[in-house]
């Protein structure tokens, strides 16, 4: 698969699945909710009626439940999707556990028809920046070292150079930002665990984290975070990616310096000159 062979693993395959099977005992969806509602408000500005949908992702029930004509894809290394057969792929909440995310978007562009539309949502940017933080410095107070804990999340500059390298037409990253709020950070880690995001990655420690970081952590996020009331917030921040598969009848960009008219003139404004 596409950069598999050099690139070092992240995700440890076999912990994640646990993780997912595990959540899906009393799952914890209002990030996936979020995600659906956002995917199908971008879809109604899209002038044009799909009639063939893939959806890659990790939790198929949920998606497979609010999407039931389409065709659900697991998201495994390697995507069980057929050449040129979709005219919209919609990635969903799994890319970034993705160990090569450009072979997945690869995959489904190959995957679209020409002009189709990939839509792919992921968690990035902030997400449980708070956490980190905590974790990390609880962590090296107690030990003097650190282990990873929780994903490297893309920010909008790197996903947005994903796209790019995947070969898609007419590229746009953006992104929502989500604050719940919890009662300690052991509710929020609970949380986690319900959601099937907790710790899967490759290079984690396998042994048990230590009660008191844990303790300390948690006494650090009420004082740091927590509000009057003593409740602590969580950001999460989902990125959304559009491009579409290239096709000649996509406007072309001009080449630099060739644009007949001025930004200004674009947005209906006026240009005011700068002085000397």
């Amino acid at each position: 698969m596409h950069g598999m062979k050099n690139a070092p693993r992240l995700t440890d395959r076999t912990a994640l699945m646990r993780n997912r099977a595990r959540a899906a005992r009393a799952p914890v969806r209002f990030l996936h909710e979020t995600a659906l509602e956002e995917l199908q408000f971008r879809l109604g500005l899209v002038n044009r009626t799909f009639t063939a949908t893939a959806i890659v992702a990790g939790h198929t029930d949920f998606w497979g439940e609010h999407w039931p004509d389409a065709r659900l894809v697991h998201d495994e290394e390697v995507l069980a999707l057929d050449e040129g057969a979709h005219d919209l792929v919609i990635h969903a909440m799994c890319l970034h556990w993705a160990n090569d995310p450009v072979g997945q978007l690869i995959q489904c562009r190959r995957a679209l028809k020409p002009d189709g539309l990939l839509l792919a949502v992921l968690c990035g940017g902030e997400t449980l920046h708070e956490l980190r933080s905590v974790i990390t410095s609880a962590e090296v107070q107690a030990t003097g070292g650190l282990s990873p804990r929780l994903l490297p999340m893309g920010d909008i500059r790197d996903l947005g150079a994903l796209l790019q390298r995947s070969g898609l037409a007419l590229p746009v990253a953006d992104s929502l930002t989500l604050r719940a709020s919890y009662s300690d950070a052991f509710h929020l880690m609970r949380e986690l665990r319900a959601m099937g995001e907790a710790n899967a990655l490759a290079d984690r420690i396998r042994h048990p984290t230590r009660r008191s970081v844990l303790r300390d952590a948690a006494e650090l996020y009420a004082a740091t975070h927590g509000d009057e009331n003593g409740r602590i917030p969580a950001t999460y921040d989902l990125m959304f990616l559009t491009g579409w598969a290239p096709d000649e009848s996509q406007p072309k960009p001009l080449r630099p310096g060739s644009a007949a008219k001025s930004l200004a003139d674009a947005l209906g404004g006026v240009e005011t000159p700068l002085p000397d």
